[in-house]
């Protein structure tokens, strides 16, 4: 995915820090003044830019799963009909580049995808369904043997593979980002040939 050189707003601080706070201590072991001084405002400073600790939680699940969307149909629209394999693979890296680089992020969805409102519950589960079948499409083009369910079962198996990032270890015991890019993407196609084969 693209990356912005922009410094971040204090909306984006505050989420960024509201992710790891919420990643590591669990929703409800967060409190707004917590969250406040990690970015040099006072807890009900925040309010001026959130409602509440749901405001954030939800825009943070929703936000990702949205950017994930946005970004896979980005990679289509920029492979503009070509190569299948080149554009799985580029599905691949960015979402990668999503499990390496928001790792608060996977914790916070595993952990407190529940707690959101049903209606935001709602629209992650329809961003992320469209997310799913941006793969299944492209993989099935890549694939044209293997059935839309065993494609569908594919998508989401890689997924858990590439979102166990958080569970790899500190960010330092990794065999560096690179290396570890590498692999999972190595993994990833490695299991789309297996379900195809």
């Amino acid at each position: 995915m693209a990356t912005r050189t922009d410094a971040p707003t204090r909306r984006e601080q505050i989420l960024k820090e509201a992710a790891r706070l919420f990643a590591e201590r669990g929703f409800h072991g967060v409190g707004v003044d917590e969250i406040g001084a990690a970015v040099g405002i006072s807890g009900p400073g925040l309010y001026r830019h959130f409602a509440g600790k749901d405001a954030m939680l939800a825009e943070l699940l929703v936000g990702i799963s949205g950017r994930l969307l946005t970004g896979g149909k980005r990679r289509v629209a920029e492979s503009d009909g070509g190569d299948p394999e080149v554009l799985l693979d580029s599905l691949i890296e960015g979402h990668i580049d999503f499990a390496l680089d928001d790792r608060p992020l996977i914790t916070l969805h595993d952990r407190e995808l529940d707690r959101l409102r049903d209606s935001d519950r709602k629209l992650v589960r329809q961003l992320q369904r469209q997310y799913v079948e941006l793969w299944v499409e492209i993989l099935r083009e890549v694939y044209p043997g293997l059935a839309e369910p065993a494609a569908r079962s594919a998508v989401h198996s890689v997924f858990g593979l590439l979102n166990s990032t958080p569970h790899l270890g500190r960010p330092g015991s990794l065999p560096g980002r690179g290396a570890t890019a590498e692999l999972l993407h190595r993994m990833a196609r490695g299991a789309f040939a297996a379900a195809a084969a």
